[in-house]
């Protein structure tokens, strides 16, 4: 297993998840390759996205549904400051992983985290884990409970 795969692995079993991250020989890159390589629906990928404050320069994750797209104006509100999507070279600084990649647990610093209450459309997700090409299933409750993050409807 890579290294950030089993990072992200190990976190999981720090927080007392026995989820188990999966290699895949196809791209999970983005939410369409990863539900290919998966054989889920692209609303059933856990997508993470990684956005700056524009004053604070803070970051906040966004974890989307596959099939959603953040509306940035609802996101700058509730962030009370302009929000904008983050670099690779943030990305990295800030979680340690490469886009592609970004898992929801693990990161290099504690990042808040908003997640898309559409996620609950689902019995099971799957969210990336460290590479783009590593993945494990959960459930969204179970998502909420390893990330603290708040539900939110983040398209609308």
């Amino acid at each position: 297993m890579s290294p950030n795969a089993l990072r992200v692995q190990n976190r999981l079993a720090e927080l007392g998840f026995a989820m188990e991250v999966m290699e895949m020989p196809e791209s999970t890159r983005s939410s369409r390759e990863a539900a290919r390589a998966i054989g889920c629906s692209v609303e059933q990928i856990a997508k993470s996205l990684l956005f700056r404050r524009g004053d604070s320069q803070k970051p906040l994750l966004v974890i989307a549904s596959g099939g959603n797209r953040v509306n940035e104006q609802w996101l700058a509100e509730y962030a009370g400051e302009p929000v904008e999507k983050a670099d690779p070279e943030y990305v990295r600084r800030q979680t340690g992983f490469p886009i592609g990649g970004v898992p929801p647990v693990g990161h290099d610093h504690s990042i808040e985290t908003v997640i898309d209450q559409d996620l609950f459309l689902h019995e099971s997700i799957w969210a990336a884990a460290g590479t783009p090409f590593a993945v494990f299933q959960l459930t969204p409750a179970d998502l909420v409970a390893m990330t603290g993050g708040k539900l939110a409807r983040i398209t609308g």
